[in-house]
């Protein structure tokens, strides 16, 4: 038996780790390579199957594949069937390359050194654990991107001459969200909404310009504290406010961020500032236990100096080659995720927003989108976005409650906010962002 078979990959099936097919089919990619190394990882949002008919179709975030597409049922088979369908989930593969002996990949590039599938996944393998498999470099074989462009938002990137691939990734190990194409994100791009707010600008005067720019940045400020479910002093907010109209000037680092921090928080004697010491949770406690009743578990303390460096080098080396919006949502989310402080993580994670379309050019000088505004008005939508996540997370999050009810995390959780992110919060902002673009005049603005 080779080292490609060692594992038994399921036969159709009806249901797969509690999610129901439309039919009774097979597992394949990512799905079976999951269920095959019990590997411990969020289930991508769509999976794939192998069904009976002569028909592809995607029904309850499942991809139905035809016969003629099943892939041989090895560790070979399934990855390139990944690969060549799904696209990268940087999560599942980590953990893959975690659970596989390394002579399996080699196996596989000595077999089909020039396969193009093959290269990527010896990329991949040796980015992802940080260690060089026991292989010479390539010599033959024509470039491949390694993240394949037709499936995924991906940046110019920088040619690997030992695998003979180009790595576009959008990002490091510390931080690497990766977006889906999709249609309405498409659509969006087109609709170039940057120089439509900048033709709307154009049209008013100067007085009324000035008027209007401190009318949404001022709705934009309350409209953050309100998400947060807070009403501060009047005085809050337009410090705040003033933060906000300054967005993308100043370079991101973490001084920065601490800066901004103070601000959202005006008084600290109750909060400390700066990088979580601790765990850190969203949700409540248990009625007279106390007891944590977490509805989102954040980044264990002691890996928030890497991922907040590696969410600052997305801002400075790759969000610039991707789309605006894109690069936006990315940072943002990675962000609110993380949950790096005590408190402010939420108004932190609109202002990075801000500071992304205004770094880019995307607001017209001058302005901001009043993001937080429009997430508010659907305020429903934001939340389930944010739990699309944080539901498939936290089954696999092994906790215990703290002295103070806090959480204590127990096993490794870091590669879930670096490198699994995925398509949902991208098709929220997308429309997100074409509301406020009603709101830069909404009516005459009184005087």
């Amino acid at each position: 038996m080779t080292i490609e078979n060692d594992k038994q990959f399921s036969e159709a099936v009806s249901v797969f780790q509690e999610r129901r097919l439309p039919e009774k089919a097979k597992p394949a990619g990512y799905a079976a390579l999951i269920d095959a190394y019990n590997l411990a990882v969020p289930l991508p949002i769509k999976l794939s199957a192998i069904g009976t008919r002569h028909k592809v179709y995607e029904e309850d975030n499942w991809h139905i594949y035809t016969p003629r597409h099943i892939p041989d049922a090895t560790l070979e088979g399934h990855l390139v069937f990944a690969l060549k369908y799904e696209g990268l989930d940087l999560a599942v593969l980590k953990r893959l390359f975690e659970a596989v002996p390394s002579e399996a990949i080699e196996n596989i590039v000595k077999t089909k050194p020039t396969s193009s599938y093959a290269r990527r996944l010896w990329f991949l393998y040796e980015w992802l654990l940080n260690r060089e498999l026991s292989l010479p470099d390539a010599k033959t074989g024509t470039y491949a991107e390694v993240v394949d462009t037709t499936q995924q938002w991906a940046i110019s990137g920088v040619t690997s001459t030992r695998h003979r691939v180009r790595n576009n990734l959008p990002g490091t190990r510390d931080f690497c969200p990766l977006v889906f194409r999709t249609p309405i994100i498409e659509q969006y791009i087109k609709a170039n909404l940057s120089e439509r707010a900048r033709q709307t600008v154009s049209k008013l005067s100067a007085d009324i310009l000035a008027r209007t720019a401190a009318f949404l940045l001022l709705k934009d400020s309350k409209s953050s504290y309100a998400i947060e479910g807070e009403a501060p002093p009047q005085n809050r907010i337009q410090r705040w406010s003033r933060a906000i109209g300054e967005a993308g000037r100043r370079p991101l680092d973490l001084d920065e961020l601490l800066r901004l921090q103070r601000i959202v928080i005006g008084d600290s004697r109750f909060i400390k500032l700066g990088l979580r010491q601790e765990g850190g949770f969203v949700g409540e406690h248990e009625h007279g236990s106390r007891l944590p009743l977490p509805e989102h578990i954040s980044a264990k303390s002691e890996d928030l100096p890497e991922l907040v460096q590696g969410m600052l080098d997305f801002d400075r080396r790759f969000s610039g080659e991707l789309d605006a919006v894109l690069a936006a949502a990315m940072l943002a989310f990675g962000f609110v995720y993380v949950h790096p402080f005590e408190d402010g993580n939420g108004r932190l994670h609109r202002y990075l927003i801000h500071h992304t379309l205004a770094q880019r050019g995307f607001s017209p000088a001058g302005f901001v989108f009043p993001v937080s505004a429009a997430i508010l008005e659907r305020i429903d939508d934001y939340r389930t976005v944010l739990e699309s996540y944080s539901k498939r997370l936290l089954p696999l999050i092994e906790w215990e409650p703290t002295e103070k009810m806090n959480v204590h995390v127990l096993n490794d959780t870091g590669d879930f906010t670096a490198i699994s992110m995925q398509r949902p919060m991208w098709n929220f902002y997308m429309p997100a962002l074409k509301k406020p673009l009603k709101l830069i005049y909404p009516r005459k603005p009184t005087s």
